[in-house]
């Protein structure tokens, strides 16, 4: 996936599903799950136990279910060199990570670094991030998305933290390129005893609200 092609989906979509959870009983059903609910971009997160075997599996099984299967949380160059070889088509970090930028550039890989500031943006995008992901969005709001595209025109932004089927349609209309859906959507619980059909119906319930 190249970073036009992400972003490209992304801007489809208005979301990305970011997956938090003690456990995954199968992540090929899961990103299945969510892209029959509309969101084809999912974020796994090196939070969850095995992660990488999760990535490997749903970047594996791609053609069957639809979704581009990213991972998130990425701190350190290793870790993005281990993201990339296990079929990670994008990396998210929470916070500006030159390191990780760095890995995902030489190898070809969109990815999404966190910022909040004007300068961290700033370095964020100079460092070719994709789409910055503001973070923690929820405590700014949208009215701060707007107020960053006054000396950053044209700037892809994905707010993240805090963004449920109440709020987020105000961020897209502030701007945002993208917005991301966390527990609301991907309850832990329900990703952990594979409820993929309760799954499946908050997803669709949630792009629902962006249109």
């Amino acid at each position: 996936m190249t970073p036009e092609q992400f972003l490209e989906q992304l801007e489809a979509d208005r979301t990305l599903a970011v997956v938090r959870a003690p456990s995954i009983t199968d992540a090929a059903d899961l990103c299945r799950a969510l892209a029959d609910g509309g969101i084809r971009s999912v974020e796994l997160t090196f939070t969850t136990p095995d992660a990488l075997k999760h990535v490997k599996r749903a970047a594996e099984t791609a053609a069957e279910h639809g979704a581009a299967v990213g991972i998130g949380t990425v701190m350190t160059a290793d870790q993005a060199r281990a993201a990339i070889d296990a079929g990670a088509q994008f990396l998210v970090t929470p916070g500006l990570r030159p390191e990780v930028a760095a890995v995902a550039t030489s190898a070809g890989i969109p990815f999404s670094l966190g910022a909040m500031t004007p300068t961290e943006v700033a370095q964020a995008l100079d460092l070719g991030s994709a789409a910055v992901k503001i973070f923690p969005a929820r405590q700014l709001g949208p009215a701060y998305l707007k107020d960053l595209q006054g000396p950053y025109p044209g700037i892809r932004l994905l707010p993240s933290g805090g963004i449920d089927a109440s709020n987020a349609k105000s961020y897209l209309d502030a701007g945002a390129a993208a917005v991301c859906c966390g527990t609301s959507v991907v309850p832990p619980a329900a990703v952990a005893a594979g409820d993929w059909a309760d799954i499946a119906a908050r997803a669709a319930a949630f792009t629902g609200t962006l249109k």
